[in-house]
């Protein structure tokens, strides 16, 4: 750096060099005059007058002007779509090309740039736009056009990987990350650079931009909704181009070394991705296909899983994932093989030989999936979803009676279980003791919510008369079972039936949890500690799209 109050002149002829042009040792007259004497260009080339120092380029900021309309019509198109401008949601931001881990690093890696253009309301975009604005020229002026627009883009990406790094279940949109880039090269350009202007200029512009970066950073650790991993990740992809930049290539005429640094900048962006990629990609693939399995698009989920599995054949969330698929689509043998091959990676997963109980079950092969409740229940006998689980079993061979004691248990065990209630009313239904079916029905609606499996129940275990004088002791939702008199009255087909016909008890509860169940999405007859826990299958748990909804971040 100059001392204060010098300026950089050039070392052939003195002349004061023009400000804002760091890395120049000889000015544009003299490099001009030694190339007439090499013979490079004609004697009556015209000799160019050196512009006055501090005089900025007289060219405006296209780019910075071009990106700022990108993300205003972007913006508009939205407001436009009908999309809130204050408060737009998870799934209008992901449809409009948002950041996410399980959607980015499953294959749509174009939400790198898209959510570089999106904001997340009409504070988070001015703030942003005025920052770029200001920034961008300053920028822009430096290093030129296309030199400005690659730091852009390689910065903007360079925060995209960092928020998808930090944030694996955050849905983060926003200009931020690259404009932090900006700051950063800005910041190296001041620090390496070599500048005509007077260093105390230059080290005033250092400082506001370092109160810029601060500010911003410890303002967004005490929002909880600024996506600070994009910050930094934005402001090292900057610091690290504009270092290279003003070491290898300060020249803005020096086209193959500018190209060289960029691709070197870009390239390890990019070997920074590959590398979280292959450390997070394939839970991302997993949660993606629970996401497909939410949607009901079955297919595309196993076919997914399939790829997942073909690439990592012991990635146990796949096969625990696949299986749940499987179990969609009533295809229990596949399930029950996919289970056991969980099994053969991780013996000691209960949750795996819960469901491959339940596997037994749905293929009527009782026995075995007796064996598989009793050994869980020999290694803990408080094991709700055993309990559970063996109450079923019970009920398939219509021992009804220990089916509700093992059923009681189990909620005695884990008094929020999803389920067993619902189970315990058909139990008690086959048992004639209709009172007390009715009851647990009700226990069942009041304490995971109504849906047609309740009400359908219901209305077969008592005439509509009688189902009408219940509803005023038991009834918390009266519309609910109207309806359900309705559907009786009616004489709608018992859908709870038509699965089960009279066997398998858990052939008719499988849609009410499926429909319930979080995460993968599709967990059949899977019982609480898979499909309520959010912890991840197997311990990588793949959490839906509505559990995002909290976590939007702003860049």
């Amino acid at each position: 750096m100059l001392s204060h109050n010098e300026m950089a002149k050039c070392i052939q002829c003195g002349r004061a060099l023009p400000a804002f042009s760091f890395g120049k040792r000889i000015c544009q007259w003299c490099a001009q005059h030694e190339a007439a004497q090499r013979g490079e260009i004609g004697e009556d080339a015209v000799q160019h007058v050196m512009p006055a120092p501090w005089v900025r380029r007289s060219s405006a900021p296209t780019i910075t002007q071009a990106i700022f309309g990108i993300n205003i019509a972007v913006f508009l198109g939205m407001a436009l779509s009908g999309i809130s401008i204050t408060d737009p949601t998870t799934q209008d931001l992901l449809h409009w090309g948002a950041n996410s881990a399980q959607f980015t690093l499953a294959g749509d890696w174009w939400r790198l740039v898209t959510s570089m253009f999106l904001h997340i309301g009409i504070i988070h975009i001015a703030l942003n736009m005025w920052c770029l604005w200001s920034l961008g020229a300053m920028c822009e002026s430096l290093y030129g056009p296309w030199t400005f627009a690659a730091v852009y883009l390689i910065s903007g990406v360079s925060g995209s990987f960092a928020s998808i790094a930090w944030h694996p279940y955050g849905v983060s949109a926003g200009a931020s990350g690259a404009i932090f880039g900006l700051a950063g090269a800005l910041i190296a350009a001041y620090r390496f650079g070599e500048f005509s202007a007077p260093r105390a200029l230059v080290a005033s512009q250092l400082s506001c931009l370092l109160g810029f970066l601060a500010y911003n950073l410890v303002f967004g650790a005490i929002s909880g909704i600024t996506d600070n991993a994009a910050h930094v990740g934005g402001l090292a992809g900057g610091l690290l181009l504009g270092a290279l930049i003003a070491k290898v290539a300060p020249q803005t005429d020096d086209l193959i070394r500018r190209v060289a640094v960029v691709l070197f900048g870009a390239l390890a962006i990019a070997g920074a991705g590959f590398w979280l990629q292959q450390a997070r990609g394939f839970d991302a693939k997993v949660n993606r296909a629970s996401q497909l399995l939410a949607e009901k698009k079955t297919p595309q989920a196993i076919s997914q899983l399939q790829s997942v599995i073909r690439q990592r054949p012991e990635f146990v969330p796949a096969h625990f994932a696949l299986a749940h698929a499987y179990f969609n689509l009533r295809q229990y043998s596949q399930a029950e093989a996919e289970l056991r091959r969980v099994l053969e990676l991780k013996p000691q997963d209960e949750g795996a030989s819960y469901e491959l109980g339940v596997a037994y079950l749905n293929e009527k092969r009782v026995g075995d999936a007796k064996t598989v409740f009793t050994q869980m229940l020999t290694k803990n006998p408080n094991d709700a979803d055993a309990h559970f689980g063996l109450g079923m079993a019970f009920a398939a061979q219509g021992n009804h009676e220990a089916a509700i004691v093992e059923y009681n248990t189990a909620v005695r065990l884990d008094p929020e279980s999803e389920g067993v209630y619902y189970e315990m009313g058909a139990s008690y239904a086959k048992l004639k003791k209709y009172d007390d079916a009715i009851a647990a029905f009700l226990k069942e609606q009041q304490q995971n919510g109504d849906d047609q499996y309740i009400e359908s129940a219901l209305a077969d275990v008592i005439k509509p008369k009688e189902y009408g004088q219940k509803l005023k002791m038991h009834s918390t939702r009266p519309s609910n079972c109207r309806r359900a008199v309705r559907a009786t009255e009616n004489g709608s087909t018992n859908q709870a039936t038509l699965a089960a016909s009279g066997s398998c008890q858990l052939l008719h509860r499988s849609p009410r949890l499926i429909n319930r169940a979080i995460g993968i999405g599709v967990c059949s007859s899977i019982s609480i500690r898979n499909c309520n826990s959010a912890k991840g299958l197997s311990g990588h748990f793949a959490r839906d799209l509505s559990t995002l909804e909290p976590e939007f971040i702003e860049q």
